[in-house]
């Protein structure tokens, strides 16, 4: 059984290690420490719990932490790498590796797109490596679409009121 939650305090460093788990370099990846400073990725948590930040937890029966789901508000002058207006947050999710393939990254989407429509949100975006077949292939299935593309990514866009809301 996963429970689904958002995250509280005692969570920040695991939800830094699913931010690290979530940028996708499949071959040399920096250390966590090294990558995760870097101005453009600082970014997607630095002064975390702002207006607009919102994370959820996945955790098993053992009440472990298994994977993370979160968004963030950029702006015009300070965008992400998935961005697609202020007021569009930027998604991420990320499962520990031994995790992957039960539902649980799915699961958190789910949860997290609810939450976003719940918070007021009309549309999310997120960024995703077109090499990335798995995750383009659920992101499709879910109603994401092609907004742009930014560096070796694309940014895909959500609009919400066409998310089936019985899926979640």
């Amino acid at each position: 059984m996963i429970y689904i939650k958002k995250l509280e305090e005692k969570e920040y460093e695991f939800l830094m290690d699913m931010r690290y788990e979530a940028i996708y370099i499949l071959e040399n990846k920096p250390p966590k420490e090294e990558l995760m400073n870097i101005p453009d990725i600082k970014k997607y948590s630095d002064e975390w719990g702002r207006k607009g930040d919102r994370a959820l937890i996945a955790s098993n029966e053992s009440s472990q932490p298994v994977g993370a789901a979160w968004y963030r508000l950029f702006s015009d002058h300070d965008k992400g790498f998935g961005y697609a207006g202020p007021n569009i947050p930027e998604i991420g999710i990320a499962v520990l590796e031994q995790e992957r393939n039960k539902g649980i990254g799915k699961l958190l989407l789910d949860k997290l797109l609810l939450q976003a429509i719940e918070d007021g949100f009309t549309s999310v975006s997120l960024s995703v490596d077109p090499n990335n077949i798995s995750a383009l292939t659920v992101y499709k299935k879910i109603g994401f679409e092609y907004h742009s593309v930014f560096g070796t990514s694309w940014t895909m866009i959500l609009n919400l009121s066409k998310l089936n809301r019985n899926d979640g």
